[in-house]
């Protein structure tokens, strides 16, 4: 056979068709699935968020409100006052029981009460006079409060739970605690 013979025989070169984009490839699929994943996580952050601070509006507008309504019927009233330090008391404990176990809030009451708030309050605006009324204010025949301070510290202490990433204190800690107050 000669050489030009076996030439003609083979059959021409063909360039391979063009590289299609559709199924991509294994390290394509991951980066989908990874960005999936984090998208999901900023998605619950993001609720998880956005449900906090619509949770520190509602408890700083019922302190606002509270302090309008005792504008509204006369700040020098003694009864009135002592509604308004009520209505704080429990906008300030229904915070602590959102965010603390309830069996170290629910039984608190008095100087274990105080003791609390400032435990928990980092701007120290909890005077003694607003820790007397704070612990006694249910049972006060009197009430000298200061509407304004104590207004400026539930907001500022409301804000501090709302805001801080106070780790929850272990079991053992908790029961220490409890026997201490026993």
């Amino acid at each position: 056979m000669d050489f030009t013979e076996a030439l003609a025989e083979l059959a021409d070169i063909h360039a391979p068709g063009d590289v299609s984009w559709w199924p991509p490839g294994p390290g394509w699929w991951m980066l989908l699935g990874l960005l999936l994943m984090l998208g999901a996580w900023g998605f619950w952050v993001l609720q998880k968020r956005m449900v906090q601070q619509r949770r520190l509006g509602a408890a700083l507008a019922e302190v606002s409100r509270a302090r309008q309504q005792l504008q509204a019927a006369g700040e020098q009233d003694m009864a009135n006052r002592l509604v308004y330090v009520n209505e704080i008391n429990a906008v300030l404990r229904r915070v602590a029981l959102l965010h603390n176990e309830h069996d170290q809030v629910a039984g608190l009451s008095g100087q274990a009460w105080v003791n609390f708030l400032r435990e928990h309050d980092r701007d120290g605006l909890l005077d003694d006079q607003l820790a007397g009324i704070l612990a006694q204010g249910r049972f006060a025949r009197r009430c000298d409060v200061d509407a304004v301070a104590l207004e400026r510290m539930a907001c500022a202490w409301i804000k501090n739970m709302y805001m801080a990433r106070i780790e929850p204190k272990t079991k053992t800690e908790t029961n220490a605690a409890a026997e201490q107050h026993a």
